[in-house]
């Protein structure tokens, strides 16, 4: 059994050795335990620091391609040096690297194939009210979404069988953290999560620049999670919405009409017939939105078969 630790980073020279000093060579289950790093652009060296500093891997992009394509890339590259388990943890230290026996412990006991770890929000001083507010309610949509229980939905730290890895796409260029969640529920893929503890904040998130910016970023994932993910009950549900007040607004004017006083209503009667209209043609847009969801999970089943192909046989092993 191999384990490979992968480390997305983006000008992470400063940081990036202290966390990997804190990172286990050899952990009880596995044959092996390799370090990844994904240089994601930086233009710090990091790249340079990571080899300096004893990593085994280490896959640069020439330029910035975000924290998504950075996760998924070092899916890819865990999967090609035959990784059994891959765990994914972040380079500003922030996660305790002592935890990663409790986060592949589930996977090991055939529990789960995604294990999360699950911070203790309410006690890390560096998180102000609203980002524990924000954290909990996109946890909530998540967990709505994906029918999981995951407690801390954007927790970076976590592992995952090369199984799950094989399954997992990301659609999302903001994060991953959200959508991968939502992808095991809806794949049937098993997925728990584990109490996990933090280190002290070493420097500000990458991806809380600002709260309004964070706000706005969180609002649009979870809108198009929903479009994506749940597009039928999305587009019928606004459908329904529209048609159901057109329907009340005609219903208006027909009452109006029969008591002969339908002639200063006209506007209720236009209303009515374009809510009716847009809501009927929304109502469409969910079946076709449907066949476009049911295309997708062929095309994400043929592109599983394909990178199982080009994997090593199991018995060469």
């Amino acid at each position: 059994m191999k384990l490979i630790i992968q480390i997305p980073c983006y000008n992470e020279a400063e940081t990036l050795p202290i966390t990997l000093k804190e990172l286990p060579r050899e952990l009880p289950g596995f044959t092996g335990v390799e370090w990844l790093v994904i240089d994601d652009g930086s233009e710090d060296g990091t790249a340079e620091i990571a080899r300096q500093c004893g990593v085994h891997h280490v896959v640069s992009f020439t330029g910035n391609q975000g924290l998504a394509r950075s996760f998924l890339a070092g899916l890819d590259a865990a999967i090609r040096l035959g990784a059994d388990v891959i765990v994914n943890t972040d380079a500003d230290n922030q996660y305790r690297a002592a935890d990663i026996p409790l986060l592949v412990a589930p996977i090991l006991a055939g529990r789960a194939d995604i294990v999360v770890g699950s911070r203790p929000i309410n006690e890390i001083t560096s998180f102000s009210p609203v980002k524990k507010f924000l954290q909990k309610c996109g946890s909530s949509v998540v967990r709505f979404v994906s029918k999981t229980e995951i407690p801390d939905a954007p927790s970076g730290f976590r592992a995952m069988s090369r199984e799950a890895a094989l399954r997992l796409n990301v659609f999302n260029d903001y994060t991953y953290t959200l959508e991968t969640i939502i992808q095991a529920g809806q794949k049937g893929i098993a997925i728990t999560s584990v109490p996990i503890r933090v280190n002290r904040t070493l420097r500000p998130s990458r991806l809380v620049k600002s709260i309004p910016s964070y706000l706005g970023k969180s609002l649009i994932t979870i809108v198009r999670i929903f479009v994506v993910y749940k597009a039928f009950r999305f587009f019928m549900a606004m459908g329904l919405t529209l048609a159901g007040a057109g329907l009340l607004v005609g219903i208006r004017f027909l009452s109006y009409y029969l008591s002969g006083d339908g002639s200063g209503h006209v506007q209720s009667l236009i209303l009515s017939s374009i809510l009716l209209g847009v809501g009927f043609q929304t109502m469409l847009t969910a079946f076709l939105a449907d066949l476009l969801a049911v295309n997708r999970r062929l095309m994400e089943d043929i592109q599983y078969r394909v990178k199982k192909l080009g994997l090593p046989d199991e018995r060469e092993k």
